[in-house]
């Protein structure tokens, strides 16, 4: 496994493999890896001939400096991790590599970006925009991998690749859960013990939602999670919403879609945490 910090490296080291028309497969990664990073990898290593795996976490995506500030990063960890499953080459650059000047680019993504996560950090999936096309850029993959847990920022990377006509194929990979059902995310480290078992009636609160579809509308659905999650203590609802998979709105009815998904945002403490449901 190689690990390169410049985008000369990484264009040295693809140089003949592409050449030779061999298969590249992307993961892109903020590190501090964990079982559902793990998960994408062994399927990039699976379906291609080179997987090569970016660890960068990206100050135009953050709103908060904070949070920026506060992001784990475990690098020896993480190449260990990757080494053990396959991964053949590690891009991690520096912010100066990745926007030697600043990205002045605006994305348009008429109202994917204006709901869920887009509503309470703006600018947040413009910058996920920037950051993943300069690393198709670099790579050219012929595959990139995201896991589903963040499920609007796979529908604003498709919608990306197909607004830029991008030769890549897009694969959401099924979010990976700990046994408690708490979603995987780098940020659970930041969580107590206690405050991990809090976290996990997340999710099982939102499958218990998925129970009253026939009884109750979905606004009445979303009222339940709401006040049943704040009552958790430690838990508070920043959002939740019923939505259209493929457009992101918000449904009143649950005939409005075949393709409907409840998307969250819970503050567990003061660490941010997202999760999805699919209700068809």
């Amino acid at each position: 496994m190689e690990v390169v910090h410049t985008v000369k490296a990484l264009e040295e080291l693809l140089q003949q493999p592409r050449q030779q028309g061999k298969s590249i497969g992307l993961v892109p990664t903020m590190g501090a890896l964990h079982k559902g990073h793990a998960t994408l990898v062994e399927r990039c290593v699976a379906e291609n001939e080179l997987c090569v795996v970016t660890v960068f976490v990206n100050p135009t995506q953050f709103n908060n400096p904070e949070d920026l500030r506060l992001y784990p990063r475990t690098p020896e960890k993480d190449y260990e991790l990757l080494r053990s499953i396959g991964a053949d080459i590690v891009f991690v650059p520096s912010v100066e590599e990745v926007y030697p000047e600043p990205d002045s680019r605006v994305f348009d993504f008429d109202q994917l970006d204006k709901v869920m996560e887009g509503a309470f950090r703006p600018g947040h999936f413009n910058g996920v925009a920037q950051v993943v096309s300069k690393f198709f850029d670099f790579i050219q993959p012929h595959r990139a991998y995201f896991g589903e847990k963040d499920y609007q920022q796979l529908a604003i990377v498709r919608e990306m690749v197909k607004q830029q006509k991008l030769p890549v194929e897009i694969v959401g990979v099924a979010t990976v859960r700990e046994q408690s059902g708490l979603a995987m995310s780098s940020r659970n480290q930041r969580l107590s013990e206690e405050e991990k078992e809090h976290a996990s009636e997340i999710y099982r609160i939102m499958r218990e939602s998925t129970l009253l579809v026939e009884e109750k509308s979905p606004d009445q659905v979303v009222r339940f999670v709401i006040e049943a999650i704040n009552n958790v203590a430690d838990l508070r609802v920043e959002y939740f919403g019923i939505v259209d998979g493929d457009s992101l709105q918000p449904i009143s009815a649950w005939y409005d879609s075949e393709n409907i998904v409840g998307a969250i945002a819970v503050y567990c403490g003061d660490v941010r945490l997202i999760d999805n449901i699919r209700y068809r």
